[in-house]
C-alpha cells in the first residue's frame, strides 16, 4: 500500500556544538596578566625609608660599587708603573667622582637610584695609552705612571664633549625614540650577562672564599629569613653586608694563620687580606684639587679611542636606566629624560678628567677586601639585572616568531661577538680590528667588545626593518610610546621631574 496521508519531512535535529575547550593556561592554573610594577618590593622610587635604613643601605651600594673600582684600578695601575700608593690616590679619585656623578645625575639626571661609578668600557682605550708610553724613557716607573695618567686625562676631558652633545642637542633621546620593549630585553639582559667574567672566573681564584661568600648570601637572604618576622626584614635588606663581614673576617683569620704564605702569587693577591698596601700607602685625608697629577696631555690618538668609549658609556648606561626604573617601580625613562641624563654623564666624566681624590684611610680600608668577595655578590647582582630584562618580554607578543628571532639572535650575538673581541686582545689593549689607523681600530674595538653596545645595534636595527611597521601591537609599541613622551603618561611627570623647584630655572627642553 501507498501511504496518501500528508506527509511532512521533518528536518533532523540541529546538533549543539561542544563548548570551546578552555584556554591551556587556565585548564592548568592562573594566567598572571602584564605588570608594569614589580612584585615584593621593599621601597618604591617615592619611598622614604628611615634615615638609619638609608645610611645603612647607602653603604651597602658603596660597598658594592667598590668592588668595580678596586677592580679597574688593581688591573690598570700597576701596568702603568704604579705602585701601591698610586693604586690607593687612583681608588680614592674614583670613589670621590662616582659620589659626584651619582649626585648629579639623582638630582639632575634620570633622577634614578643609580650609583655612577667606573666602567669597564674605557679599560682597552687606557691600554692603549698605557702601551703608547710602554717604550718612552722615563727615570722612574712613578713617572711613567704620572705622564700616563696626564694623557688618559686628556683624552677623558675632549671626549667627554661627545655624550654632552650627544645629550645636551638630545640626539641620544631621538635615537631612543627606535626603541620598542624588543629591544629593551636583550640590552638589558646583557647589561648583566655580559659581566659574566667578573662573576666566577674572579670567584674561582680564591674558590675558599668566594665560594662561601655566594652559598652565605644566597642562604642567608632567601632562606634564613623565614626563620623570624624580625630577622626577615633585616636579612633582606642588610644579609650583604653581614655576610661580607663573616667572610671578610673567616679570608682574615686564613691570612693571619699562615693558610697562604706558600702559594703562587696570583693567589695570594687574591685570598690574602693583606697585599694590596692600600691602607698603609693612603693618607688620612686628602683635599680634591684639579690635575693632581700635572698639566693633561692631548693626543689625538688617545682621544679617539676614548670616544668609542664614551659612546659605549652611554649605551650601558641607557640599559642600566631602564633596569633601575623597573627595580624602582617607576616607568621607562623618557627620551628627554635619557638626553639629559647622557649629558650629565658626559660632564661627569669631563670632572673625572679634571678633579683628585679624597678621604684616604677609609676607602682603603675597605678596598682591602678580597676580590674573590665582590665576585661572589656580582654572581647575584648581574643574575638579577640580566632577569629584569627578559621581564619587559611580557609587554610584547612572545610567541611571535619575528621577536623570538630579534631577541635570540640579539641577545647571542650581543655576548659572543664581544667575547671574539675580547678573546683576540692583547695585553696592549689591540684587538681583532687591525687598520692602518690606530685611532679607528680603537674605536671598532672599543664599541664591539662591549655586549651593550652590540645588542642595542642589533636589535636596533632588526626591529625597525624587519616588518616594522605591520607589527606594532607584537612589538608593544601601543604600551611603550606614551612612555617616551613628557605628556604621554601623567606618572611621567611623577618620577622625572626635577626636585626644589629646579624646572623653574631649566630650559623646558630639558625637562
Amino acid at each position: 500500500m501507498v501511504e496518501t496521508a500528508n506527509h511532512q519531512h521533518q528536518p533532523p535535529p540541529a546538533q549543539v556544538a561542544p563548548p570551546p575547550p578552555p584556554p591551556l593556561g587556565s585548564a592548568r592554573g592562573p594566567v598572571f596578566p602584564p605588570s608594569e610594577q614589580l612584585l615584593q618590593l621593599h621601597y618604591c622610587i617615592h619611598s622614604n625609608p628611615s634615615w638609619p635604613q638609608t645610611v645603612i643601605l647607602a653603604f651597602q651600594h658603596y660597598i658594592v660599587m667598590l668592588g668595580t673600582t678596586v677592580m679597574i684600578a688593581t688591573m690598570l695601575v700597576p701596568r702603568m708603573g704604579g705602585g701601591p700608593g698610586d693604586k690607593a690616590r687612583v681608588i680614592q679619585a674614583l670613589l670621590f667622582m662616582s659620589g659626584v656623578n651619582t649626585l648629579l645625575q639623582t638630582f639632575l639626571g634620570t633622577r634614578l637610584p643609580t650609583v655612577m661609578g667606573p666602567s669597564f668600557a674605557y679599560v682597552i682605550s687606557v691600554l692603549s695609552v698605557i702601551n703608547d708610553f710602554s717604550n718612552s724613557n722615563f727615570t722612574s716607573e712613578h713617572q711613567r705612571f704620572d705622564h700616563t695618567m696626564r694623557a688618559v686625562q686628556g683624552s677623558l676631558i675632549v671626549s667627554s664633549f661627545i655624550n654632552i652633545v650627544l645629550g645636551f642637542s638630545r640626539a641620544w633621546g631621538n635615537f631612543t625614540r627606535f626603541f620598542s620593549p624588543v629591544i629593551i630585553v636583550p640590552v638589558v639582559c646583557v647589561v648583566g650577562l655580559g659581566l659574566f667574567g667578573r662573576g666566577f672566573p674572579q670567584l674561582g681564584n680564591c674558590v675558599e672564599i668566594g665560594l662561601p661568600m655566594l652559598v652565605l648570601l644566597v642562604v642567608g637572604q632567601q632562606y634564613l629569613k623565614h626563620i623570624h618576622p624580625i630577622a626577615h626584614s633585616i636579612l633582606e635588606r642588610f644579609a650583604l653586608l653581614f655576610c661580607i663581614g663573616l667572610v671578610w673576617a673567616f679570608a682574615a683569620i686564613l691570612t693571619a694563620s699562615g693558610a697562604y704564605n706558600h702559594v703562587k702569587e696570583q693567589t695570594k693577591m687574591s685570598c690574602r687580606v693583606d697585599r694590596s698596601f692600600l691602607l698603609s700607602s693612603a693618607s688620612w685625608i686628602k683635599v680634591p684639587y684639579p690635575f693632581q697629577w700635572g698639566a693633561p696631555i692631548f693626543r689625538a690618538s688617545h682621544v679617539f679611542g676614548m670616544i668609542g668609549a664614551a659612546l659605549v658609556s652611554s649605551a650601558e648606561s641607557t640599559g642600566t636606566f631602564f633596569a633601575a626604573a623597573r627595580l624602582a617601580g617607576a616607568t621607562p625613562p623618557p627620551a628627554h629624560v635619557l638626553s639629559r641624563s647622557i649629558g650629565l654623564q658626559g660632564v661627569g666624566q669631563l670632572l673625572d678628567g679634571i678633579f683628585g681624590s679624597l678621604v684616604g684611610k677609609f676607602g682603603a680600608f675597605f678596598a682591602q677586601i678580597p676580590l674573590p668577595i665582590f665576585a661572589a655578590v656580582y654572581c647575584v647582582l648581574y643574575g638579577i639585572v640580566a632577569a629584569i630584562g627578559i621581564t619587559f618580554i611580557q609587554f610584547t607578543n612572545n610567541n611571535s616568531m619575528r621577536n623570538i628571532y630579534i631577541l635570540g639572535l640579539s641577545l647571542f650575538l650581543g655576548i659572543s661577538i664581544p667575547q671574539y673581541f675580547v678573546m683576540n686582545t692583547d695585553l696592549a689593549g689591540h684587538g681583532p680590528v687591525k687598520t692602518g689607523g690606530g685611532w679607528f681600530n680603537d674605536i671598532l674595538n672599543t664599541i664591539f667588545s662591549s655586549p651593550p653596545a652590540v645588542a642595542m645595534i642589533v636589535a636596533t636595527l632588526l626591529d625597525n626593518t624587519l616588518d616594522a611597521r605591520h607589527t606594532r601591537e607584537e612589538r608593544g609599541i601601543p604600551w611603550w610610546v606614551p612612555f617616551q613622551h613628557k605628556k604621554g603618561d601623567s606618572r611621567n611627570e611623577e618620577f622625572y621631574s626635577y626636585p626644589l623647584r629646579i624646572n623653574e630655572y631649566m630650559p623646558t627642553r630639558f625637562l
